[in-house]
C-alpha cells in the first residue's frame, strides 16, 4: 500500500537519467522532482526543462512539488512539461488562487495536490480536502534536503488521515523530510502512504536495498 517516491533532489544531477533508472529499478514507485525558486523557499533548484527531460527519458509517475511563490502562475506549464501529480504550496498563494490553480491541474487531466509547512496547522486544508488527490505534510522546513525528520509533525499526519477518512478517503497522504528506516514506521503508522526519501536512497550505493529498508520498515497505513 505504502509508495516510494525517491527525491531526485539528492541525485547526482551530472548523471541524472542513470541514477533514476537505477532507482526505478530498485523498486521506486514514483519520482519526487523539488522544484524551488529562491523566494517561497531560500534555495534554488530545477524548473520546466528538467521535467521535460525526465519525462522524455521515463514513464515513470512524475511527482512534480512546487515550492515557488504564486505557484498558479505556472501550474498549466508543469503539467504541460510531464508532470502527473503536482503539487503546490498552500501557503504560495491567495486562496483564491489556490482554488484557480487545483482547478487548472485538473482541467489539464493530471492529479493535484496540496503542500503545508510544519507551522500550518492541518485545519488550514479543510476547504479544499474535496479538490485534492494527495496531501503532502512537510516534516522538515522546505528548501534543502537532508535535514533532521520533526517527530511533531506526527499529530498533524494522524489528524490529516481522520480528516481525509471523513472527507475524501481516497486521497493519498504524503510525508516529505527526513524519511528513511527509523521514520517510515512512525509516519506510516500515522496514516501516510506515500513517502519521500531522498538522501536515505540516493545517498546509498545499493538503491533497491535503501527502497527495500524504508518499504519494510513500513507500518500498514489506515486508510478510509
Amino acid at each position: 500500500m505504502v509508495k516510494i517516491a525517491p527525491s531526485i533532489l539528492s541525485a547526482d544531477f551530472l548523471n541524472l537519467k542513470p541514477e533514476v533508472d537505477d532507482v526505478l529499478r530498485g523498486g521506486a514507485d514514483w519520482l519526487h522532482v523539488d522544484v524551488m525558486d529562491g523566494v517561497f523557499v531560500p534555495n534554488i533548484s530545477i524548473g520546466i526543462p528538467v521535467v521535460q527531460s525526465l519525462r522524455r527519458g521515463t514513464d515513470a509517475f512524475l511527482d512534480v512539488h512546487l515550492m515557488i511563490d504564486r505557484p498558479q502562475r505556472y501550474v498549466r506549464e508543469f503539467c504541460a512539461a510531464g508532470a502527473n501529480m503536482l503539487v503546490f504550496h498552500l501557503e504560495a498563494a491567495e486562496p483564491q488562487d489556490v482554488l484557480d490553480a487545483l482547478r487548472a491541474v485538473l482541467e489539464q487531466g493530471k492529479q493535484v495536490g496540496l503542500a503545508i509547512k510544519p507551522r500550518t496547522p492541518a485545519t488550514a486544508l479543510l476547504p479544499y480536502l474535496d479538490l485534492v488527490d494527495l496531501v503532502l505534510v512537510m516534516t522538515v522546513e522546505p528548501g534543502f534536503g537532508g535535514q533532521k525528520f520533526m517527530g511533531d509533525q506526527l499529530p498533524k499526519i494522524r489528524a490529516l488521515r481522520e480528516m481525509l477518512r471523513k472527507l475524501n478517503p481516497d486521497c493519498l497522504l504524503e510525508v516529505d523530510g527526513g524519511i528513511d528506516p527509523a521514520t517510515a514506521p512512525l509516519v506510516t503508522e500515522a496514516g501516510a502512504n506515500v513517502l519521500v526519501a531522498g538522501s536515505a536512497v540516493f545517498g546509498k550505493a545499493d538503491r533497491a536495498a535503501a527502497i527495500a529498508a524504508i518499504r519494510n520498515a513500513c507500518v500498514a497505513p489506515e486508510q478510509g
